[in-house]
């Protein structure tokens, strides 16, 4: 009789796995300060790329250097204004007749652009007035300002608030007709009244298209005043922009046109800095 081998009743255990797979290291202070690097240098280099170019064309005769001067000889010329105190007045005096004007459009703009998108008559009433404007470039209206507020701080302020308003007016307008129905109808659903659902959908939904238009108009309420402050200002970046030109200093001219860049920018990354604060909410779809 044929001896029968039993199948084994259990399985072979499977290989002992540890208890805890041990989680990969986090990255220390050096892998970010390199990753930090790392995406400073990825974001600079078209800039170091242009401030190469700028310092050799006229070192090798490319371009005239009379009247575009190395990149250090600006950079020389900008520190001596600086040192000597001239430039912080200069750029004293547009920061705060750029900050009034635009500080002014945004108090004014947003309540009145939220107005008319929400409230349908309103916006029918003011839609013809507002494309008359709308089309009317604000440097064309400055022999308008200066002839009726004069050469003073009022007119160059005026002309700021003018300006900065349409984009900020306009986006505002935009952001509260863009938001989705279907929120308005769910919030109506749960019993909102009028200001509870203003508050809760429509303002955080028209947050992003409204800070659009408040970015827009920080870089109109630089490059309309430079322009403004060229016609009967005694300070200001654009006023030593054109004096500089006059009497032929070029280095000062480019130290001028940098310094507004740089104040451009600056005023660019704190304005996306307050619009995240106020986006908390927003989720990120670039990131990943």
């Amino acid at each position: 009789m044929v001896d029968i081998v039993e199948r084994p009743t259990r399985l072979a255990a499977p290989p002992a796995v540890p208890d805890a797979v041990a989680a990969p290291a986090a990255p220390g202070w050096t892998g970010r300060l390199l990753g930090l690097g790392a995406r400073v240098l990825h974001r600079s280099v078209a800039i170091v790329a242009l401030a190469a170019v700028w310092e050799g064309a006229p070192r090798l005769g490319l371009v005239d250097r009379v009247f575009l001067p190395p990149l250090s000889e600006v950079l020389v010329a900008w520190w001596e204004l600086l040192r000597s105190g001239q430039l912080a007045e200069h750029v004293g005096a547009s920061m705060t007749r750029s900050l009034a004007g635009l500080g002014l459009a945004v108090l004014t703009a947003i309540p009145l652009g939220l107005l008319i998108g929400w409230y349908r008559p309103l916006a029918e009433l003011l839609s013809p007035l507002l494309e008359v404007f709308r089309n009317t470039a604000a440097l064309a209206l400055l022999p308008v300002f200066v002839l009726i507020l004069g050469l003073g701080e009022t007119s160059k302020i005026a002309l700021v608030l003018y300006a900065c308003s349409w984009p900020i007016l306009l986006n505002t307008i935009a952001g509260v007709k863009g938001v989705d129905p279907l929120l308005i109808r769910s919030a109506r659903s749960m019993g909102l009244n009028h200001l509870r659902l203003f508050q809760k959908v429509i303002l955080p939904a028209a947050v992003p298209t409204i800070f659009t238009g408040v970015r827009l108009a920080g870089a109109y309420s630089i490059l309309v005043l430079v322009a403004a402050e060229m016609v009967g200002a005694k300070a200001g970046l654009g006023y030593l922009i054109n004096y500089a030109q006059y009497n032929f200093a070029i280095p000062d001219m480019y130290s001028g046109i940098i310094t507004i860049s740089a104040i451009g920018l600056v005023v660019n990354q704190l304005l996306v800095a307050l619009e995240r604060r106020f986006s908390t909410w927003r989720v990120d779809v670039s990131a990943g």
